[in-house]
């Protein structure tokens, strides 16, 4: 049985397997849950739907900007206690 689309095309897309995975998951019960309240029922799986609009450049990961935390520094007190 062949995987398509494969794992390292969907994986120039997305940075990495656990997201790719992450992402995946959370578009599928997303699917799910809409298709259920709507009373439909769904033509496909939604791992597959998903995994297609991760094909096609529907579904990206959300990049989240990165903070650098500075270290907090340590005051010592101007007088000290005795």
């Amino acid at each position: 049985m062949l995987l398509y689309p494969a794992i390292r095309d969907l994986l120039d897309k997305v940075p990495s397997r656990y997201q790719l995975v992450n992402l995946v998951a959370a578009r599928a019960r997303k699917l799910s849950n809409e298709a259920e309240l709507e009373g439909k029922p769904l033509e496909e799986k939604a791992v597959s739907l998903a995994i297609k609009e991760v094909e096609a450049g529907i579904l990206k990961v959300e990049e989240e900007p990165e903070e650098i935390e500075e270290p907090e520094m340590f005051e010592e007190p101007e007088d000290p206690v005795e």
